[in-house]
C-alpha cells in the first residue's frame, strides 16, 4: 500500500474540495417554454468556409442557414450549412452532451422568389431577406444547381409547392428534414472509409501531376548559355518553345529571367548560380509548361509583402490577400503558368522562395529554400495561391512559412522538411487539401488551418520540438497517423465534424487542447501518453472522445479490466482534477473509487446536463493503438539522454 507524504495528503485534500464543487455546480437545469429562432448574429456560429461567407457577403448571393437550440446548451449554435446542422443533430454524441433540440429554425426561400446566377450562386428576388421556418415543417431542394464556393449547397423551404418549382427550374431532389438528417448523419466507419479514399485519390493526382512534369526537364537542349548566347536572359529570349535553355556551372548576374514561352531552364546542379540584383524576383514563368530545375537562386528582393492602403475600398478582400502575400519578392515567381514545374532548385531569399499565382497543376519538387534567421523578417517558403498544386521532397529553413495556401484548394504538400519557421505547412481559405508525411522541427506551429475550411487532410506527419503540434479550424478535417511529440502542446481539437485517429501525441507539455465550443469533432483510437498535462480543456461543455465502444490511450492506468477485453471497466476524465492524476499521485486511485466520485460518475454518463468544461473517454484502452511508434520514440528519447 503506497504511503501518503505530506504533499500527496495536501494534493488530495483539494482535489476533494474541488470534486464537491464541481458536483454542486455541475448541473444546468433543462431550458422550457416556447422556442423562436434569435438573430444569427446572436448565435455561436459554424459550419460553412470563411470563403463562403466572405464571398457572399461582397458579392451579395444567399448561404442558407439554420440554428439549433438545445435543451441543456445554453448557447444557440448557428449554422452556415443546413446539411452540417442536420449532420451535427443527428449523433447520439449530441444528445448526450446537450440533450435533445428543442428546435431547429432554418432560413426560409419560400417567399423571396430564389434563383440561381450564372455561377450557380443563391439569390432573392430585390435582394429580400428570407425569414425562418421550423427544419422539421420545411422542404429541402438537393442535389441542384445551387452552390457557394465551396460546393453544393441544400435550399429549405416552408412551402413544398415552392421547393418542387425550385427544383423543376434548377435540378435536384426534393426531401424533408428527417430524410436530411438520415443522409447526413454517415456512421464513423463509412466517414472514415470516405476520407481514405480521399486520400488516396490525393495521392494518385499528385504522382500524375508530377510524372507529367517529368517530360518538362527531357525537353532538347537548344540553346547553351556562353556558347549560343551570351546571357541567361538572352539565351531565354532565342530559345524556340519546348525546349531546354541550358546554364553550365558558373555565377550569373541577372535582372529579372522571364520565361514567356514553354521553355525550361535548367542548369549544372548547385553550382549554376543565378544571382539577382536585390530588387524584386529572379525568375518569372509565365507560360502554361515553362519549367526551371537543377540551379541555385540568390540575390532576390527583400519585399515579402506588398499590402494595399486600408482607405482603398475599392479593393475586395481576396485581392487584399493575394497582394498581401502573393505579389511579394521571390527566386521564382509562376504566373499564370499551368501545368509547369519547379525542380532540384535552391534558392536563399530574405523573403520568399517561390510565389504561385493562379498557376493549376504546377509542381514545386526537391527545392530547398533557406529564408530569414528570423520568422519576422522574412517570408514563405512556397506560396500557392487561387490553384492546385503538389509542393513536395522539399525542404525549408528558417524564413516565416515552410508552405502557405490562399484560395489553393486540392492542392498536395507532401514529404517536405520545415525546421525553425513560424508555421510549417499554413492554409488560409483552403479546403480539401492533404497535407501528409511532413517533418517539423523547432517551428512555432507544425499545421495550422485557418478560415473554416472543410475537407482537409492531415495525415502521417511529425512534429516535434515547436510550440504547438497542430492546430485547425472549420470542419470535416481528417487528422490521422500523425506523431506530435516534444512541443509545448501536442493538439488541438477544435471546429466542428473533425475526426482524430491513430495520432500519437507524446512527451508534450499538454497532450491535447480541448477547444471547440461545440463538441462534434472525434477523437478515437489515439496513443496520448507521457505529456505533463494530459488533455487541458476550459472552453465549452464536456466533450466524449468515444465512438462506437472506442476509445483512446492513456497509458498504463492503475483501473480494471476485469473481462480482459482490452478497455478499462469504467470512463475516464483526463481532464479531471483527480483521473489526470491517476498513475501519478498515491493518493488518486483512491480518491477515484471514492463514493463521491462514484456517484459523481454515474451522473455525469446519465444525465447530459451535468456539465463542466472537459473531456471524458469512456472506453479507455489499456494498449496502445501504435505501439511500434511509441517504442521508436521512447528509443529516441533515451537516446538523446
Amino acid at each position: 500500500m503506497a504511503l501518503l507524504t505530506p504533499e500527496t495528503t495536501r494534493w488530495v485534500a483539494a482535489a476533494t474540495a474541488l470534486v464537491f464543487v464541481l458536483a454542486s455546480v455541475s448541473f444546468v437545469v433543462p431550458a422550457s417554454g416556447s422556442v423562436s429562432p434569435v438573430a444569427f448574429d446572436d448565435t455561436v456560429k459554424t459550419g460553412g468556409t470563411s470563403v463562403d461567407v466572405r464571398t457572399a457577403e461582397v458579392e451579395g448571393f444567399e448561404v442558407p442557414l439554420a440554428q439549433v437550440h438545445f435543451s441543456r446548451y445554453r448557447y444557440v449554435i448557428g449554422y452556415y450549412d443546413v446539411r452540417t446542422a442536420a449532420a451535427d443533430v443527428s449523433t447520439p454524441e449530441s444528445a448526450r452532451q446537450f440533450g435533445d433540440p428543442l428546435a431547429v429554425f432554418v432560413t426560409d426561400y419560400a417567399t423571396v422568389s430564389p434563383d440561381l446566377d450564372g455561377d450557380g450562386y443563391l439569390r432573392t428576388e430585390h435582394n429580400r431577406n428570407p425569414g425562418w421556418t421550423k427544419a422539421s415543417e420545411a422542404s429541402f431542394v438537393v442535389d441542384s444547381g445551387a452552390r457557394v464556393p465551396s460546393g453544393p449547397i441544400a435550399v429549405p423551404f416552408s412551402d413544398a409547392a415552392a421547393a418542387r418549382s425550385f427544383a423543376d427550374a434548377h435540378g435536384g431532389e426534393v426531401v424533408d428534414w428527417a430524410t436530411l438528417r438520415d443522409r447526413a448523419g454517415d456512421p464513423l466507419s463509412s466517414r472514415l472509409a470516405a476520407f481514405e479514399s480521399s486520400v488516396a485519390a490525393h495521392h494518385e493526382w499528385a504522382n500524375g501531376t508530377t510524372a507529367a512534369s517529368d517530360a518538362l526537364f527531357d525537353r532538347p537542349v537548344s540553346t547553351v548559355v556562353g556558347e549560343d548566347a551570351p546571357t541567361v536572359e538572352a539565351a531565354v529570349t532565342a530559345a524556340p518553345a519546348n525546349t531546354t535553355v541550358y546554364v553550365p556551372a558558373g555565377t550569373y548576374s541577372v535582372d529579372a529571367v522571364d520565361l514567356n514561352r514553354s521553355v525550361t531552364l535548367r542548369g549544372a546542379g548547385r553550382d549554376t548560380r543565378l544571382v539577382g540584383d536585390g530588387n524584386g524576383s529572379v525568375v518569372h514563368l509565365r507560360a502554361d509548361r515553362s519549367a526551371v530545375g537543377n540551379l541555385a537562386i540568390a540575390g532576390v528582393g527583400g519585399v515579402g509583402t506588398r499590402r494595399v492602403r486600408a482607405t482603398n475600398e475599392s479593393v475586395d478582400w481576396d485581392t487584399r490577400v493575394e497582394l498581401a502575400y502573393g505579389r511579394g519578392d521571390a527566386g521564382v515567381v509562376l504566373d499564370g503558368a499551368n501545368e509547369s514545374a519547379v525542380r532540384g532548385v535552391e534558392i536563399d531569399t530574405p523573403a520568399s522562395g517561390i510565389i504561385a499565382r493562379e498557376s493549376a497543376d504546377s509542381v514545386v519538387d526537391g527545392v530547398t529554400v533557406r529564408g530569414a534567421d528570423e520568422p519576422s523578417d522574412g517570408f514563405m517558403g512556397v506560396v500557392l495561391i487561387g490553384e492546385r498544386a503538389v509542393v513536395q521532397d522539399s525542404t525549408f529553413i528558417d524564413g516565416r512559412d515552410g508552405v502557405y495556401t490562399h484560395r489553393a484548394d486540392g492542392s498536395v504538400v507532401r514529404d517536405n522538411r520545415m525546421e525553425d519557421g513560424r508555421y510549417g505547412v499554413h492554409q488560409m481559405y483552403t479546403s480539401e487539401a492533404l497535407v501528409a508525411d511532413n517533418v517539423v522541427r523547432g517551428d512555432r506551429i507544425g499545421v495550422v488551418l485557418m478560415t473554416r475550411p472543410v475537407g482537409n487532410l492531415v495525415v502521417g506527419n511529425d512534429v516535434r520540438e515547436s510550440d504547438f503540434g497542430f492546430m485547425p479550424a472549420g470542419s470535416d478535417t481528417y487528422v490521422a497517423d500523425n506523431v506530435f511529440a516534444g512541443n509545448d502542446y501536442g493538439m488541438d481539437v477544435s471546429g466542428d465534424r473533425q475526426v482524430y485517429v491513430g495520432n500519437v501525441v507524446a512527451g508534450n507539455g499538454v497532450g491535447v487542447r480541448g477547444s471547440s465550443t461545440f463538441p462534434t469533432n472525434v477523437v478515437v483510437r489515439n496513443d496520448i501518453v507521457d505529456n505533463d498535462v494530459r488533455v487541458e480543456s476550459s472552453l465549452g461543455p464536456m466533450r466524449t472522445w468515444t465512438a462506437g465502444g472506442e476509445g483512446n490511450y492513456w497509458g498504463d492506468l492503475p483501473l480494471e479490466d476485469a473481462d480482459a477485453d482490452g478497455v478499462y471497466d469504467r470512463a475516464y476524465q483526463p481532464s479531471g482534477p483527480v483521473d489526470a492524476e491517476l498513475g501519478r499521485e498515491p493518493g488518486a486511485l483512491a480518491l477515484s473509487e471514492s463514493p463521491a466520485m462514484r456517484a459523481l460518475r454515474r451522473a455525469r454518463d446519465a444525465v447530459s446536463g451535468l456539465r463542466g468544461s472537459g473531456v471524458v473517454d469512456a472506453a479507455p484502452r489499456t494498449e496502445p493503438v501504435r505501439p511500434e511508434t511509441l517504442a521508436a520514440l521512447n528509443a529516441t528519447e533515451e537516446t538523446d539522454d
